[in-house]
Order: C-alpha cells, then structure tokens, then sequence
C-alpha cells in the first residue's frame, strides 16, 4: 500500500509501514485519499507520516508525494543526520491557496522527487499549533513585508529560519513569477550546501529579530496606564480610513475586521459622536448587503477581495461568524435596528444547522472551494447562482421578485454566475414576505449539491467565542434555546478538552491533542462569564474561576505582567510570545484583560483589577502609538475608564428589569440575579444584603459597591442604567 519515490531505510522499516497500513484501515470503508495519485482499486498510491495525524488538514496531504513529517523531533533529527534543510510548510484546511499550491507543486511527482531528495518536508496546521505559525509567520512578514497561508520557510534543523514566503507557483514563469517553487527548492539547496556561514549568519540573524519582536516588554510596573486619548486617537484613526460609500476602511481587501465596530459604538455611548456611529453601522449594514454575506443559508464568509464587500473569498470560519454574530447584536441593542438582530439571528441559524457535532460543540470552517460541473473542484461555485436555477428552485412570479432582488443577470458577477447581493433594500412588505420565504426554498435547493469540506475539528477557542455569542444572544433576544446550545457546548469543551484541569486545544476523531493556548482559556472564559450572565447557573460562573486560576498559574508573566500564548512547560520555540495585536481573531491578552475587569466586579476582589492593570501596562506603548491595532483591547479600556454598573436582581419575577437591560446598550457592566436566599459564595461581597423588598422583584444599580436606591419599578431601574459617565 506504501508506494514512495525515495525509500530509505528509516523510512521503510515495517513497523512504521504497518502503522500507516492501520491508520489508513481505522479510516474506513468510506475514507476516499485526497490525492489525484491513485491505483486501480482507489487507494493511494503514496502514504505518508501525516495518515497518523488527527488534523484535517495535516490528513490532505497524507497520500501526497511529498514525505510529509508533522512537527516534531523526529522531522528535525532526521533532518540533522541527513545535513538537510527542513521545508516547513503552514496552512489550514478551508485555505483556498493552500489547496492551490497542493495540486500544482505537493503531488507534482518532479517537485515531490527534489523535495524528498533533498529537504526533510515539515507540514503544520497553523489553527491547532498557533505558536509556531505565529514564530514563523513573523519571519515570512519581515522577509516579504507580507503575510499568508500557505506559508513556506526554510529552516536548519535546528529550528531556524533562512528564508520565508507565501504561495509560490510551482515553475518559472507561472502566474508571471519569475521563480517558481522548484528553483527556489533547488537554489536554496545549493546555498545552503555551498555557503554554509551565509546560512548560519542568516538563520542567527532572523532568530534574533523575531525574539526581539516577540520577546517579553519590560517596563510594565513603571508604565503608565491608559487614559481617553487612546480611545480617542482610535476614533480619529478610524475616521481617517473609513470609506464613507462602502464601510469600512479603504481599500480592498476588506475584510470585517479592518474595521472595530464594537469599539465604535462604545465610543459613540460615551462621547455622543454620530460619526463612530455611522462607521459601525454603514459598515455592518453594508457587510450584510453584499456578497460577504451568505443570503441563503447566513454567516459571512472570510473577506471580501473588492471594495464593495461583492466579491468573497468563499471559506466560512467559526471565529468570524461568532465575533459577528456580537458585532450585530450589540449594534441592534445600540440603534434598536431589527435588521441588525435578524442578521445576528441568521447567523446563528446557520451555526446551528450547518457547524454543529451531534454532542452540541462547533465545527472550526468550511472550505472556498466546492465540486462544480464534472466534479472539478471551483471556488465559489456552491454559494453562488444563474437565473435558471433560481427559477428551477422557485418558480414563476416568485423567482423574477428574487432575481431582481438579489441583482441577477445572465452573465453573472463572477465567472458566469451570480454572487448574490442586495443593492436596495425592500420595496415593500409583500416583497419582503416573498424574500424570507425564498431563503429556505432556495437552502433547500442548494443542499442537494456537493457541498464544500467541512473542518470537523472542534476548537477550544473558537468554541469559547460562539459559545459568548450564542449566551449573548439569548440575553439580547430572550431566547432560552440559545442559552441552551451554549451550555451544550461548554459542557462538550470542559469534559473533553480538559485534562488534570487543564485545557487541550483541539478535538478530532474522538481526542483531544495539544496543549491549550492562552486564547483557548481566555476565549472559554469570556463564554462562560456570559452563559453564567445569561443563566445565572452558578456552575458557569465557578468554571471561568477554574480556569483563571490555571491561567495564572501557568501562563501569567508574574515579574511584567500580562499573559504569554504558551504555557510555562510548553515545548521550547524560538521565542515566546506575548499576543498583542488584535486582527481577525481577537489577542488572547486583550480578552484576558477584558475578563479580569469583569471578575474585579463581579467579586470585588481588587487582584483581580491590579492584574489587569498590569496587562494594561505592558501594552501602554502600543495602545498609545497604535491603538488601532488593539481594536479588542480598546473594549478592556472603555471599561477599565468607566464606572462599569454592578446589577443585581433579586427575587422571582425579574423578567420586566431583563427586558429594559436587553434593550439598553450597557457593555460596561456584571449582571447577577439571584433568589431572595443569595447567591454565589464567590460573589457574596456583591450580593451581600441584597433582598427582595416586600417580596418583589427587585433591583440594585451599585458602582464601586455603592448602590442606588433599590427599586422594584423597572422604569426607575431603566432610568438608573441609562446613566452614562462621559470620558475621561
């Protein structure tokens, strides 16, 4: 079954045969090799290393050419005994480029052959081992003043790098390349045989500039700490990018975070300035317009490569969605658009149907690339519409409404089809009727073609996030059942993801792998801080204290502050980094701030606040000279220079006080409700004698434990917390 174009001996002892033999086997009958390299019967006609593993995507290239390793020991001494380079290759499964580069180079037999006659080949999945993309892609970013997946390094085998890049096509001359993937190979490889002091100049070198980079800060107990003008040089950088036409900044690619809405609608609730607010909210409606947008089946897709959020690249991420889904709901509550809480609820829906396991966790992404007419593989073509076919799906009068909606014509917007966008919005109530009821037509339809991968691995992070999004959601929208899926998936995540109370990283095929990262215990944290909001179920509130602890324990810097993104006895890197700046997923630190200001008030526990202004220290340099790119930890700041409100509800009945707080834009606060016989042992200063005047529902608006009068009238409670401290 083993077939490879180089066999040496290390490679083709029996016991590392039978293993592949049996990983391929548990596999199943159903198991079909993603490779183009096949025998008569099916099977692959190469296997490798990578058939051992649980990532998805490290699976994709199991029956490649290319003798792939994973990431690990054995790739780096063989690579020393061999006096080789080590081809390091970074990508994820949904990426669109990555599969690009897959079939022109990785199971190209020539391109296979140089590699495994001269390289040891090393393949990572950057989303279950963010430490080493993170190491890596800092040096591919420095080398080529950009970034990407795939990500291509060369690396000695001692782990340093000597050259870096993104995407490379396979030969000279190849999308207009000068150099293609084979003769940088063959040239790299003759550097590195003939100018071996180059090679170690170099590698040192870069070694030394990305532990600069990513090295701890040092003056986080002397730094000062943040005031309003971060915040405000934030909006000004804002505003000096916006695109006043389409939203968000300028330019394209737009994706959705290039513009931080959550910060804009806080900084409009606390100086009244109509421009962030317009910002957001052009933005977010803009973004749900276009073809960014799914309109068929809901959530967004990655980005979008025009101007006009029209034209996506088509992969779908579970972070994106979940940090979305947040964007929309506190939009809602901060305008009162309905428009704004249907998006947050399609998202869900589609999160619900379509990214969810049978135990209630959420799958990681799907891929851009779909089977499109004689099975090709084509991005895009899933999502995507001609005239005819909406008319096969709908019929008559129904389809002319939908395709003048959604703006479709014969020739199409993107390779002969149709993305579909709304350019107006309703004309009226009858066409918005025939719209809704097109969507679940047209879902329909389109479920019956090939759909794309789905990444089925559960991660620790991302489920953190959706799990905020879905307990958000049944606060904002009083809706009980997604309190009830966010539960499911906490309970999924802390008992399978969890070990001597610890947490893994990713989940797979029935195990957990991989030590957490920080962002997995900040992210979890922050879920559950927000389902024991939604709740009030004591348990929430005491696992994101477990895990606190743990993360102060082992991934706190105790001498500066702030939070490294490995733990303590991690495996040994390069360097060690201290997550910072906030892109398409949030920094670990910035979410870590955020939930130490949260249990300072919650508890009344003053560590909790002098941690979190150490966190604020360390990054004092970067908030004040570029707050933009610390889009998140701008939330922690509003925070920590508010008032937050501390409000407890006691006693039965307080659903009239719940509904007046879902529909007010207060992000700066902890809520507890608790029966008249108390509350959490944790949160006793809080709640200490708290009771339910003369039997009623009653509420406590306190800042800085000193509270209003009680009041059991939801119109005085609402008065209280509509009370807004302006900024400092």
């Amino acid at each position: 079954m083993v077939a490879l174009l180089v066999t040496p001996v290390w490679w083709a002892q029996s016991s590392l045969d039978e293993k592949l033999r049996a990983a391929t086997a548990r596999r199943g009958p159903s198991y079909k090799p993603r490779t183009r390299h096949l025998k008569t019967d099916g099977s692959a006609q190469f296997t490798n290393r990578l058939i051992l593993e649980s990532s998805p995507y490290l699976v994709q290239h199991a029956h490649n050419p290319v003798q792939w390793y994973p990431w690990g020991n054995e790739a780096f001494e063989t690579a020393r005994k061999l006096r080789r380079p080590v081809l390091l290759s970074v990508g994820y499964s949904t990426c669109h480029w990555c599969h690009v580069m897959e079939e022109e180079s990785f199971e190209d037999l020539e391109i296979a052959r140089y590699l495994n006659d001269n390289y040891v080949a090393v393949k990572v999945d950057r989303e279950e081992r963010p430490d080493i993309d993170a190491i890596y892609m800092s040096v591919v970013q420095a080398l080529t003043g950009r970034g990407g997946w795939p990500m291509t390094v060369w690396l000695t085998p001692d782990r340093k790098p000597f050259y870096g890049a993104t995407y490379l096509p396979p030969r000279d001359g190849d999308r207009g390349a000068d150099h293609g993937f084979l003769t940088v190979l063959q040239k790299l490889r003759e550097i590195y045989d003939t100018q071996p002091e180059r090679v170690a100049e170099s590698s040192s070198h870069i070694t030394e500039k990305v532990r600069e980079a990513m090295g701890p800060r040092g003056k986080a107990l002397t730094a000062d700490l943040p005031g309003g003008e971060v915040l405000r040089e934030a909006a000004r950088y804002c505003q000096e990018h916006f695109d006043a036409t389409h939203g968000g900044a300028r330019g394209a690619p737009k994706f959705p975070s290039s513009l931080p809405h959550r910060f804009l609608l806080r900084y409009y609730r606390r100086t009244g300035d109509p421009q962030a607010l317009r910002m957001a909210s052009l933005t977010l409606e803009k973004m749900a317009a276009g073809g960014i947008y799914d309109h068929v089946g809901g959530g967004f897709h990655r980005y979008a490569t025009d101007e006009r959020w029209l034209v996506p690249h088509f992969e779908k991420m579970l972070y994106d969605n979940a940090l979305l889904a947040v964007d929309y709901l506190e939009a809602h509550q901060a305008t009162g658009r309905e428009d704004f809480a249907r998006i947050a609820r399609e998202i869900l829906q589609y999160i619900a149907r379509d990214m969810t396991s049978p135990q209630g966790a959420f799958y990681s992404a799907t891929d851009a690339d779909s089977p499109g007419p004689q099975g090709k593989r084509v991005e895009g073509f899933f999502f995507t519409w001609t005239p005819s076919e909406i008319a096969m799906a709908l019929g008559g009068e129904q389809a002319r409404v939908i395709n003048s909606y959604y703006a479709l014509t014969e020739k199409g917007n993107f390779e002969g089809r149709n993305i579909l966008h709304t350019p107006a919005p309703f004309a009226n109530e009858k066409a918005r009727g025939a719209i809704e009821a097109s969507r679940e037509l047209l879902y329909a339809a389109r479920k019956k073609r090939p759909p794309p991968l789905r990444d089925e691995k559960i991660l620790t992070a991302w489920n953190g996030l959706m799990i905020s999004a879905y307990a958000r959601a049944a606060a904002v929208l009083h809706d009980e059942e997604y309190a009830r899926r966010a539960a499911r998936a906490a309970a999924f995540v802390l008992k399978n993801l969890r070990k001597e109370n610890r947490l893994l990283r990713s989940f797979m095929d029935g195990r957990a792998s991989h030590q957490a990262y920080l962002s997995d215990y900040a992210f979890l944290m922050a879920g559950l801080l927000d389902l024991y909001e939604a709740t009030s179920d004591q348990h929430w509130f005491r696992e994101a204290l477990n895990l606190d602890r743990v993360l102060e324990r082992w991934y706190e810097d105790a001498e500066r502050g702030g939070f490294f993104l490995t733990s303590h006895d991690h495996e040994p890197l390069l360097a060690r980094e201290k997550p910072s700046h906030d892109g398409a997923e949030p920094s670990g630190n910035s979410v870590a701030v955020l939930n130490l200001l949260r249990l300072y008030e919650f508890t009344t526990d003053d560590r909790y606040r002098r941690r979190a202004e150490r966190v604020l220290r360390v990054f004092e340099d970067g908030l004040k000279s570029a707050p933009a790119a610390f889009s998140e930890m701008l939330l922690a700041v509003d925070f920590y220079l508010d008032t937050p409100k501390q409000i407890i509800l006691v006693g039965q009945g307080v659903e009239p006080f719940l509904g007046r707080l879902r529909r007010t834009f207060l992000p700066n606060r902890v809520l507890a409700v608790v029966s008249s016989a108390g509350g959490p042992a944790e949160l006793s200063p809080l709640i200490e004698g708290k009771i339910a005047l003369k039997g009623k529902a009653t509420a406590y608006v306190c800042e800085r434990q000193v509270c209003q009068l009680p009041t059991t009238d939801p119109e005085v409670f609402a008065k209280q917390i509509r009370k807004v401290q302006p900024l400092p």
